[in-house]
């Protein structure tokens, strides 16, 4: 249930309709080229991911098949990403609660905080029966909307007439041409950041090379059916122009679909889904940033106190930091510090490509040695040449990000932070008297 909900977030509610607004129904083209690198980039975890389990995923991997300075640069990267956005998720859930009971957003905001890091304390178990309902009920939404906004396509709600294309091709597939599908792309590029989470919560689960497995593989399905089949439901019923950045759940792009159904309390209804996947995406990262952190202090690359786990295992000290800085980050949205909280937000929006790009190397890397102790239950298809692709593809898209300014800001400031923690890494290998380059041995070796 996690792999089916980890992608479904709070953006794919509210933020369809900028991809939309820019490319017109041919965003569906920038949504193919964004799922298409997001199951590449599975595909590649997942082969990696059944050899090696490990709560540091694609940070050991690194360190494994690149060296230690990427092991910890990407840890530190992904781990100072995670954090910065949990302030933003806790704080929108909580200006639709504090409505919701007429009370203070930051009330709502500091119980969300305590009860969330109150369940991630308690046995990895309680993480995942909330995951589980949480992703439910994203997933049962999405298959509900699926289903009526076909019967609206086809006429067969009472009261509603055929449609067919007459929306869809209005002003024909890309009416804003190619400059559109660009700008589409640099909308929807990372769209499906969160599905890594994944990887990272299969090593705890009582089946880690079977539960990974089927993640992978299903994350073609989710991509298709749960994005491509929204958004192809979504430019079918609704005029391109309509639409645009929703600023609240009145505006979103589901909301006026199951209006147009005549669905009575649509707007409510999708704020109460908004708020479970903004709190779905809270504890994740709680999560993963939790683990995330534990495994860097496990391997010597951040302080050792993170390394400590209770009893049954969980890694409360590395939990408390990641409820304490989130709890820090609130304060930060709250009191618009300025250019601290707008570069901690710019760097967490690209680093999701520093990661993919270490998966990708990593995984280069790493496949000659891997077939040598294991049968490989998940394969890289066509290796190494889609491996290449997917650096290629990734490279086009820095190139894109750096036509845009907002998106240009986003890649100088994650570039910022790349260099500070390629430093450090240098700084922490000299210190511990071992080279940058030094490769982890992968199990059986």
């Amino acid at each position: 249930m996690m792999g089916l909900g980890s992608t479904i977030g709070a953006g794919l509610f509210l933020g369809t309709g900028v991809g939309i607004s820019a490319a017109g129904p041919a965003v569906l083209v920038a949504y193919i080229i964004a799922g298409t690198l997001a199951i590449l980039v599975m595909q590649m975890l997942g082969e990696m991911g059944t050899v090696i389990p490990a709560s540091g995923s694609f940070s050991e991997y690194a360190e494994h098949g690149i060296g230690h300075w990427a092991g910890f640069t990407q840890g530190w990267i992904y781990w100072l990403a995670t954090v910065a956005v949990l302030g933003a998720e806790i704080t929108g859930a909580a200006a639709f609660m504090g409505a919701w009971f007429g009370v203070e957003p930051w009330i709502p905001a500091a119980v969300c905080v305590a009860f969330f890091g109150l369940v991630n304390l308690l046995r990895v178990r309680s993480f995942g029966e909330f995951e589980y309902w949480f992703a439910f009920i994203k997933v049962a939404v999405l298959i509900g909307f699926l289903v009526v906004g076909a019967l609206l396509i086809l006429g067969l709600l009472p009261g509603h007439q055929f449609i067919g294309t007459e929306i869809f091709l209005a002003d024909g597939f890309a009416p804003n041409g190619l400059p559109g599908i660009a700008a589409g792309i640099l909308a929807v590029a990372f769209a499906f950041g969160g599905i890594e989470v994944v990887a990272i919560a299969a090593a705890e689960s009582e089946d880690p090379q079977g539960s990974l497995v089927r993640a992978v593989r299903s994350t073609f399905t989710r991509i298709a059916v749960f994005y491509l089949g929204s958004v192809f439901i979504i430019t079918f019923l609704l005029p391109y122009s309509s639409l645009g950045a929703a600023d609240s759940a009145a505006d979103s792009p589901f909301t006026m679909v199951l209006e147009r159904a005549g669905i009575p309390g649509a707007a409510g209804f999708m704020e109460v889904v908004i708020v479970l996947a903004l709190l779905s995406a809270f504890n994740s990262q709680i999560y993963a940033s939790s683990r995330m952190m534990h495994s860097l202090a496990s391997r010597g690359e951040a302080p050792r106190i993170f390394a400590h786990t209770n009893d049954t295992g969980v890694p409360t000290i590395a939990i408390a930091l990641s409820v304490l800085l989130s709890t820090v980050m609130v304060v930060l949205n709250y009191a618009d510090t300025g250019w601290l909280l707008a570069f901690m937000l710019n760097s967490a929006g690209a680093s999701l490509l520093i990661v993919w790009t270490f998966i990708a190397v990593a995984q280069l890397r790493l496949r000659p040695r891997l077939e040598k102790i294991s049968d490989l239950p998940i394969r890289m298809w066509a290796y190494p040449y889609l491996t290449w692709f997917t650096l290629a593809v990734l490279a086009g898209l820095v190139v894109l990000m750096l036509t845009d300014a907002t998106a240009r800001i986003q890649l100088l400031s994650a570039l910022v932070m790349f260099v500070v923690l390629l430093v450090a890494s240098l700084v922490v290998s000299s210190a511990r008297g071992k080279s940058p380059t030094t490769t982890l041995p992968l199990p059986g070796e």
